[in-house]
């Protein structure tokens, strides 16, 4: 166990090394030499570890996309699944400006030639299943029209990353817009629209 517990330690000390390059100083810096020399460790342990530099940028993908789910299931727990459904916009919006260098892995192609496995996307996809399941208990509840969650899902999602890949590039200076189209994707699927919460 004391075995195990040290190399995930140091896996998640290499991929913070190369979270903080990347942001400092650009995709360039990410090398297995310079990642190793920053970490204080051998070239050998990065290439054990990660097996190579495509390795590596798929391990800065899924963390980047743990780091959202952490985030959003972080949010509190509302009473009215609406509520609660709403209140995830705003932790994804948070989530994105938080963290620029995952985000740029993630969305923004920021590593060359680096191109997510298969694998790996299902994982990515899965870290914001708890927006499914928010949307799901929304339509349990009678707010939202009866038909697959996913489906809701990507639509918000498409709305609220769009907006927040606008505000990153400095064309939106505040939130304002942003939680503009996460309420319009939402309303596109409310069966009344008197049950918007105050709070959009």
């Amino acid at each position: 166990m004391g075995s195990q517990t040290s190399q995930d330690e140091l896996r998640g000390r290499l991929i913070n090394v190369a979270g903080e390059l990347l942001l400092t100083d650009g995709p360039d810096s990410l090398t297995v030499r310079r990642i190793a020399t920053e970490a204080g460790c051998s070239t050998t342990v990065v290439y054990t570890m990660f097996g190579n530099k495509e390795g590596l940028a798929e391990a800065l993908y899924l963390e980047g996309f743990e780091r959202f789910r952490r985030r959003l299931a972080a949010v509190p727990r509302h009473p009215d699944p609406l509520e609660y459904l709403t209140s995830l916009g705003p932790a994804y919006r948070d989530a994105c400006l938080a963290e620029p260098g995952y985000y740029s892995v993630m969305f923004e192609k920021a590593i060359p030639g680096f191109e997510p496995s298969e694998r790996a996307r299902t994982l990515a996809r899965a870290a914001v299943n708890v927006l499914d399941r928010a949307i799901a208990d929304c339509i349990s509840a009678g707010y939202l029209v009866p038909t697959q969650p996913r489906k809701i899902a990507d639509c918000l999602w498409a709305a609220a990353h769009g907006a927040v890949s606008l505000e990153r590039a400095g064309h939106l200076r505040d939130d304002r817009i942003y939680a503009s189209v996460t309420m319009a994707a939402i309303s596109r699927y409310l069966v009344s629209k008197d049950s918007i919460p105050m709070t959009l």
